[in-house]
């Protein structure tokens, strides 16, 4: 396959910029030649994972409008115009033969720009729905690469590829050996089940709040548990606070971390994992083959992660617990789960059914076909 020039649009939230970077990892893959340049929004995650990844980016001054009325919103309109502008000078300047957006803040004003400019674009729709701003770039984009079946009522049909969403290469089923390294990495007695929590790279105040309660209730239905408990660096001080306010026994069963440095470990020594649903979130899981309970995010354009969470529940491959709910029963939903290995070796089966982990290779030859 020949070298490309490809500029990769998105970002956010990781659940956006891990696959942009599986995208990228594996055109180099495909071509070591190929020049990539990623465009993504000035003070988000992107700023910083890109370039530890070893890809350039360009930041645009582009945000999201706030849901309460706030002074942002009125500087909104001159930040598309400023960020339209700088896309165009980008494309220009860089001459790529292809725009993939990803979603998220950047990928809006960059494929709006790049379809103007004539360069075919490519979108990666993660969730099972699609928002706005994507059905929109959808009506000019050659191809759309979705996760979930039943885009059509989204996008043009011809132009839609089933691809599943790309994840860290890293992420597989796990091994007896990768739990016995993973338990020792997080220090999770061997002897004991494990339940992994994961609220996204920000954290999730709903989980963390469920967490807390649910330690302060006493452990119900804690007995032979052990805790891997991802909070998020923007909780991570009040979590210090309140565990450091816990007794010993309480501090040896729930490990609490601001950021999972190897997912992968962590995948593998979990019993049972709670989870937001974001599309980046899922597909991990149906990769590494995990019985989960999905606590959907109320906080999300069309509650697309509701609808995330019931494709993998009414194939019996996952949980659903609303928002509003967590902090009574999401514990107690999730040590009964533990103490049923039946019912979780059932939900294993089923999730790691769905898993596509070629996605990303899916979607470097669709890169290739539209510009063949």
């Amino acid at each position: 396959m020949k070298p490309l020039r490809v500029i990769i649009s998105g970002g956010g939230t990781g659940g956006h910029i891990f696959p942009a970077l599986s995208i990228a990892a594996k055109l180099k893959e495909t071509n070591p030649q190929t020049e990539i340049l990623f465009v993504g929004a000035l003070g988000r995650m992107e700023m910083e994972k890109v370039p530890a990844a070893g890809f350039q980016i360009v930041g645009l001054p582009v945000a999201g409008l706030q849901r309460k009325l706030t002074l942002s919103n009125l500087a909104l309109p001159f930040k598309v115009l400023k960020s339209i502008s700088m896309a165009k000078k980008i494309i220009r300047e860089f001459k790529p033969d292809i725009a993939v957006g990803v979603g998220g803040y950047a990928s809006a004003p960059l494929l709006w720009a790049a379809s103007r400019l004539g360069v075919p674009t490519l979108i990666q729709e993660q969730n099972g729905f699609a928002g706005l701003t994507n059905k929109i770039l959808g009506r000019r984009a050659k191809k759309i690469c979705v996760a979930y079946e039943g885009m059509e009522k989204f996008f043009p049909a011809d132009r839609i590829v089933l691809t599943g969403n790309p994840i860290r290469k890293e992420i597989v089923p796990g091994t007896p050996a990768m739990r016995e390294e993973g338990e020792k990495f997080y220090g999770l007695d061997p002897q004991k089940k494990h339940i992994f929590i994961v609220g996204g790279s920000l954290g999730s105040g709903t989980l963390n709040s469920a967490m807390k309660k649910w330690i302060t209730d006493g452990l119900p239905m804690g007995d032979g548990i052990d805790i891997l408990w991802q909070c998020g660096k923007w909780y991570k001080e009040g979590v210090d606070s309140f565990m450091a306010s816990q007794s010993q026994k309480v501090r040896d069963v729930v490990h609490h971390y601001d950021f999972i440095q190897r997912m992968d470990l962590a995948y593998a020594v979990a019993d049972v994992v709670i989870s937001r649903s974001g599309a980046s979130s899922i597909s991990e899981l149906c990769a590494a083959g995990k019985a989960a309970v999905f606590v959907p995010s109320p906080n999300v354009a069309e509650d697309h992660q509701t609808h995330n969470a019931m494709a993998l529940v009414n194939k019996g491959a996952g949980l659903i617990v609303k928002d509003a709910q967590a902090c009574d029963i999401l514990m107690d939903t999730a040590c009964r789960l533990v103490h049923s290995p039946e019912k979780r070796a059932q939900m294993e089966e089923n999730i790691l059914r769905l898993a596509r982990t070629d996605a990303a290779m899916d979607i470097v030859k669709e890169i290739y076909s539209i510009l063949d």
